[in-house]
């Protein structure tokens, strides 16, 4: 991926975070692929600029929820116009948060880890749903399942809502709680008209200089969320794969114990990941 110049504030997964003053900084969404929290040996050609669209199609759409991190600048504001060039489709100028210490994830169905745990306890990170419920079924009511924020190269881990509240306090997480589920609505309902169900997602938050909620990061990809194809949907089974959740069905398959360092993917599995990117861009966004 193409260098620029500003001086690097940290890599993470998948974005790469440059200075750009006190108050801003550059994110720059690269092609890595991150599953099971582990970085994969291969890129996904063209993965961050698809990312970076659809993204930025969801902040402009939720920004009547609560604010974004969108400085209001293009790269071309803060880069040499070759340097901005190069990376105009993968990169936007942010505010600098405080990150709020929590994943916030909402599930409007019951898949991936939340399954699993529902088979052994009837419960999803603490929560009682009802009795026999199949896999992949719509949840009576989504919900808020937080997770703990991991480092790279370690494992987020699913908390009940208490916790959360001791990691973040409680007026900050009931806060966070109501503006994931807000969001996880509107952007499903949305979703739903293009075909598309949105099963869940995790959401990104920081804190502004003055204390204001800010969505940030990344918003509804197919990195951060599971989408399923509606003509398809059938409960009960394991739906047809519709994002990243290809790529870790054949790491699951694959039979790697999910600790560093991630197997090689073959270039099928990778052109085929490509393609689901590539369609959620075109069916989300048109």
């Amino acid at each position: 991926m193409t260098a620029v110049s500003l001086t690097k504030l940290y890599s993470g997964k998948v974005r790469d975070l440059y200075e750009i003053d006190d108050k801003t900084m550059l994110i720059i969404a690269s092609d890595r692929l991150s599953a099971f929290d582990v970085i994969l040996p291969q890129p996904i050609p063209q993965k961050g600029e698809i990312l970076t669209q659809i993204s930025n199609f969801w902040f402009g759409k939720l920004a009547h929820v609560l604010p974004n991190h969108f400085d209001g600048r293009s790269v071309f504001d803060v880069l040499p116009e070759h340097e901005a060039r190069a990376v105009e489709k993968r990169a936007v100028v942010a505010k600098r948060l405080r990150p709020v210490k929590i994943e916030a994830v909402v599930r409007g169905y019951l898949a991936g880890s939340g399954w699993k745990e529902y088979r052994q306890h009837g419960t999803v990170c603490g929560i009682r749903l009802p009795d026999n419920l199949r896999e992949a079924e719509r949840l009576p009511e989504p919900v808020f399942t937080p997770s703990t924020k991991a480092e790279v190269g370690e494992h987020d881990e699913n908390i009940d809502f208490e916790r959360a509240c001791a990691i973040v306090g409680t007026e900050l997480a009931e806060q966070v709680r109501d503006k994931s589920l807000q969001l996880y609505r509107l952007a499903a309902d949305h979703a739903a008209t293009r075909g598309i169900i949105i099963a869940d997602t995790k959401f990104e938050f920081g804190l502004d200089e003055n204390g204001t909620l800010t969505l940030m990061d990344e918003v509804l990809t197919p990195d951060s969320s599971r989408f399923w194809l509606a003509g398809t949907y059938r409960p009960g089974t394991n739906p047809p794969s519709f994002d990243k959740q290809f790529v870790r069905d054949w790491l699951e398959q694959s039979g790697w114990n999910k600790q560093p360092p991630a197997p090689d993917v073959p270039q099928d599995v990778i052109d085929k990941t490509l393609e689901k990117y590539r369609d959620a861009l075109n069916l989300l966004i048109g």
